[in-house]
């Protein structure tokens, strides 16, 4: 049996290294007096089809902050996600910069000015100056912080899934002349005509990065929530509106660039924010277009028409992922031990799977900034948090919040080769090992009423909690308490 289908054990020792300087600070205690709720799980053994393929994180903002700080700090974040005792993700997307101009004051928030790979000769002026056939407008220096962690992934995991990532072209292949987008949110920022240039950038970065880094990118998303209203000239990060039409040009334009390279990566697409919309971009494509797709990927922030979007995967036989979320709970002040935020992520994470039936789950930014920074409430967005604007050189604190191990209930033990099985609870996924012998059920108790959950017939087990009190431990029975994540690993 192989790493990548393995149940993930972390032992004892990997995992009091991993929380080494994390600990809880005394919530409130749960609520006593409540009754006891009796629940009957009856997952549809019949019905496991979907080849789960795991679990990751886009690189982006957080990689290429924190790839540049000393090692035994890159290397413990490194460790959480993807070693051994952490998470035990398996997929990675890594963020292809567009690149601002050189003499722009900066204006992208804190990580999120992603280097692009261009050089721009001296003396030339304009926008039209850029051949990607000559080889002294290339510059493969770039992004040293974010190309550290392809390394460390690497080094990790046996089976890597890669996917690369554009947020927006280049400045020099822009209407706005910036990488956030168009003056006006609702127009495409790629200058007409700027496919092929833009195409022949994202494919040669995919090869260059492939051959130096010893990788393999198994997809590239040529566009990112595309069809929507967030990208514009004044926004803090990398952006760009695209309307179908111009979707489907430049999926083809990419398509016809990682082929004429001689490349296996495939394009997914859309990456659009959320189903209603990734639906509208869908209908939008010509046949041509979709046939041009390797895999479909959609993010799920919004949940109107998810089965939609499983039918579309469905129908056109491609693979599905939900390629982008994360949850924290509206208004939530930053805290590292709070419960709120971790059990909306949780039962965020159990109906995307259920309703979207995906064959991975991929977080936005597994570590995020320090919030509280400036006097503000702040948010419980990532898994770790850091100060993003705190010196390379370091030392840097790092923070575990209480949603590390939310989601440490699910990729532990939902584990590559596994395949999802429909359970009638609306709290609960499940999904079966490649042998059929171990059934993972994870079960989210937002309530205040401890659950008593029955397996099904045949099954027993061991259960493991994170709530208030408890960080991802064994708890004996099969009572979840209130407020609280449970994992139950089954076997019969």
């Amino acid at each position: 049996m192989t790493n990548a289908i393995r149940p993930f054990e972390p032992s004892r020792r990997a995992l009091l290294s991993a929380a080494a300087g994390w600990a809880i600070a005394g919530p409130a205690a749960a609520r006593r007096g409540e009754p006891t709720v009796a629940i009957t799980l009856r997952p549809d053994l019949a019905r496991a089809t979907t080849l789960f393929e795991g679990w990751g994180t886009a690189l982006a903002w957080f990689a290429n902050v924190t790839g540049g700080w000393p090692d035994a700090e890159r290397t413990r974040l490194a460790d959480l996600f993807y070693g051994p005792g952490g998470l035990g993700w398996t997929i990675a997307r890594y963020n292809i910069g567009g690149g601002d101009r050189p003499d722009v004051k900066p204006y992208l928030r804190p990580g999120a000015a992603l280097p692009g790979f261009w050089r721009q000769p001296e003396g030339a002026t304009g926008t039209d100056w850029w051949r990607p056939d000559q080889e002294a407008m290339w510059d493969w220096s770039a992004d040293a912080n974010q190309r550290w962690w392809l390394d460390a992934i690497k080094a990790r995991v046996r089976q890597p899934i890669f996917e690369a990532f554009s947020n927006s072209p280049p400045w020099f292949m822009t209407v706005s002349g910036k990488v956030s987008g168009a003056e006006k949110a609702t127009d495409d920022n790629l200058r007409p005509g700027q496919e092929g240039p833009f195409a022949a950038y994202m494919a040669r970065v995919v090869d260059e990065l492939q051959r130096r880094h010893g990788v393999a990118f198994r997809t590239l998303s040529p566009v990112n929530e595309p069809n929507t209203d967030y990208w514009h000239a004044a926004n803090t990060q990398e952006g760009a509106h695209w309307s179908p039409a111009r979707q489907a040009a430049m999926i083809l334009a990419a398509d016809a660039a990682l082929k004429a390279r001689g490349l296996k990566t495939v394009i997914s697409a859309p990456d659009e924010t959320n189903s209603h919309l990734f639906l509208a971009d869908w209908a939008g494509y010509p046949p041509e277009a979709r046939a041009a797709i390797g895999q479909l990927n959609v993010h799920s922030y919004g949940v109107v028409n998810q089965t939609g979007v499983r039918d579309a995967a469905r129908a056109a036989k491609i693979r599905l992922w939900m390629s982008e979320n994360d949850t924290p709970l509206d208004k939530d002040p930053e805290s590292f031990e709070g419960m709120a935020s971790p059990l909306a992520f949780a039962e965020h994470v159990v109906l995307d799977l259920k309703r979207l039936d995906p064959s991975a789950w991929v977080l936005w930014q597994a570590v995020e900034t320090l919030s509280t920074r400036d006097g503000a409430k702040g948010s419980n967005w990532g898994l770790v948090k850091v100060d993003y604007r705190s010196s390379p050189e370091g030392p840097h604190a790092i923070h575990l919040t209480a949603k590390y191990w939310a989601m440490a209930q699910f990729s532990r033990y939902i584990r590559p080769g596994y395949r999802l099985v429909p359970v009638d609870d609306l709290d609960t996924i499940g999904a079966l090992s490649p042998d059929g012998r171990e059934l993972v059920l994870v079960h989210v108790n937002g309530g205040l009423s401890p659950r008593e959950l029955t397996p099904p017939r045949g099954w027993s087990g061991r259960m493991i909690v994170t709530d208030a009190r408890r960080r991802a431990e064994p708890v004996p029975g099969l009572t979840v308490p209130p407020r609280a994540i449970a994992t139950l690993v089954l076997r019969r």
